[in-house]
């Protein structure tokens, strides 16, 4: 019982299963991980930016999506969103759409 626990043990922290994905399909992950820690934020961006309407954003689409909340949260244009304006861009969101 004990060799074929081992075994795949081995197996499965291997190199081939760690392959790398290419430079391409590398996440932005910034653009990721600011659409989902907030679920109104992933849902818009889904709505708006899913391009090919397979419910999950590939890089490229998140990236837009998170510029697209930049400016929209950006009040008054210092290239920040600071926590009040990141909060009245959610309401925002979650109010119109």
């Amino acid at each position: 019982m004990i060799r074929p626990l081992a075994a795949f043990a081995l197996i499965a922290a291997s190199p081939v299963s760690a392959q790398s994905r290419p430079a391409s399909l590398q996440p932005t992950p910034a653009a990721q991980q600011i659409l989902e820690r907030d679920w109104v934020l992933m849902n818009w961006a889904l709505k708006f930016y899913d391009a090919d309407h397979d419910i999950l954003l590939e890089p490229g689409e998140a990236k837009v999506a998170a510029e697209a909340f930049r400016r929209m949260a950006d009040a008054d244009s210092d290239g920040r969103v600071t926590p009040q304006e990141y909060r009245a861009a959610r309401a925002f969101i979650l109010a119109r759409y």
